[in-house]
């Protein structure tokens, strides 16, 4: 089974910019549907952006649309998420998932949205956008 761990985490002031990066321990993530994750205090955990297997599909919380980049390179077994312009609101844990499933995510090569069809999570990392 994929065991993600993130790093990247950090402070940054408002419009900065952070990269995360997601590296997979157990198995390749090469087949893997990748998805990123975030939760602020006392808030839920919501979907920020997923990839697709080979990277040719993507999906974004509307909320980062413009402003996040998800990307991978499978041949490092790695998935970044490039944060730009950053808000005080981006502000929360940070987690890596992957979707182990290959019905429908490997064989439609598109990657899930929904937290429940994600198998495996990081611990996260934090990110803090302060003033």
């Amino acid at each position: 089974q994929v065991q993600p761990v993130e790093s990247g985490g950090g402070s940054v002031q408002t419009g900065g910019s952070l990269r995360l990066s997601c590296v997979a321990s157990g198995r390749t993530l090469g087949i893997i549907s990748v998805g990123w994750f975030r939760q602020a205090p006392g808030t839920e955990r919501e979907f920020v952006a997923a990839i697709s297997w080979s990277g040719a599909n993507k999906s974004y919380a509307d909320s980062v649309k413009g402003r996040f980049t998800i990307s991978r390179d499978n041949t490092k077994n790695t998935v970044y998420l490039q944060m730009d312009s950053l808000k005080l609101e981006d502000t929360g844990i940070y987690y890596c998932a992957a979707c182990s499933r290959l019905e429908p995510y490997y064989y439609n090569d598109s990657p899930p949205v929904d937290a429940h069809e994600f198998d495996s999570w990081g611990q996260g990392t934090q990110v803090t956008v302060s003033t």
